[in-house]
């Protein structure tokens, strides 16, 4: 039951946190410290949760991912026009996680993953949300140009570090270009749900070769929990978050950094 209820609560974790700007893959780390928990023989359920994560913004998003389908279809294979726009923000999308995508499968399983590194990774995404707070109150763009998507691109290869939040290092470069909040978010969680499918078919090359203990109720009831609190989260961020309550996810990133580094000296 012990360990039922720790799948069921990493599950969640990994749910919210994927969402949020608060880093999945730093507290995942913490939290697997605290548990006594082994990631690296956690090939597959890790597979599972982050697959839960991303059919939830499969999901949430399967308008606007229809449409850009469409579009492209459209402009390539019948010349329309008035799809040209669909075909270029795909285009954008692509660029975006082009770097992240070649640095990831380059660098990703050299990097530390520690309470110690975590702990600073995480204090790094706190002050660069808090930067961003800052600039609430400039003038916003509705729009993202072609060096707009090549700058949030290369923010986006700091996510690779365990512990630099993938949504926040987004929205930082985002917002640092003055584009609207919620024009961040969708280019955010569609480039996320591009990069994903790469990484989910190494996830489950990795998860057949790999000699992992299974525990099958526990690996299911966490599969469930990282799309039911993903769902729920990314509906919450999109529709409520605003630009002057990313001061909270500032706190909150540093005293988790905080608390990351002083159980790093105690464990």
């Amino acid at each position: 039951m012990i360990e039922l209820i720790k799948y069921i609560v990493l599950g969640i974790i990994q749910g919210i946190t994927e969402i949020f700007p608060v880093s999945s893959s730093g507290h995942l780390t913490l939290f697997s410290n605290l548990f006594g928990i082994d990631l690296t023989n956690l090939t597959v359920f890790l597979m599972i949760t982050n697959t839960g994560s991303f059919l939830a913004l499969l999901l949430f998003f399967k308008t606007d991912i229809k449409e850009l389908i469409v579009g492209t279809y459209k402009f390539l294979i019948k010349k329309e026009e008035t799809s040209k726009e669909d075909f270029q923000y795909v285009l954008k999308l692509l660029i975006a996680v082009i770097p992240i995508g070649v640095f990831g499968l380059l660098f990703k399983d050299m990097l530390p993953n520690d309470l110690l590194s975590v702990g600073f990774a995480l204090i790094l995404t706190g002050l660069l949300l808090f930067y961003v707070y800052r600039v609430k109150d400039i003038q916003w763009k509705n729009d993202v140009s072609w060096k707009n998507a090549m700058i949030i691109g290369t923010f986006q290869i700091f996510a690779i570090f365990p512990g630099i939040s993938r949504s926040g290092i987004t929205m930082t470069g985002g917002l640092i270009q003055k584009i609207e909040l919620k024009k961040v978010l969708k280019f955010s969680f569609l480039s996320y749900i591009i990069v994903s499918v790469p990484v989910m078919i190494l996830g489950f090359y990795k998860a057949l070769t790999a000699s992992e203990s299974i525990h099958v109720l526990g690996y299911s009831l966490a599969f469930v929990m990282s799309f039911v609190f993903s769902f729920i989260s990314v509906r919450i961020l999109y529709k409520y978050v605003k630009v002057k309550n990313l001061i909270y996810f500032s706190i909150y990133c540093l005293t988790v950094g905080v608390l990351s580094i002083i159980l790093y000296f105690v464990l």
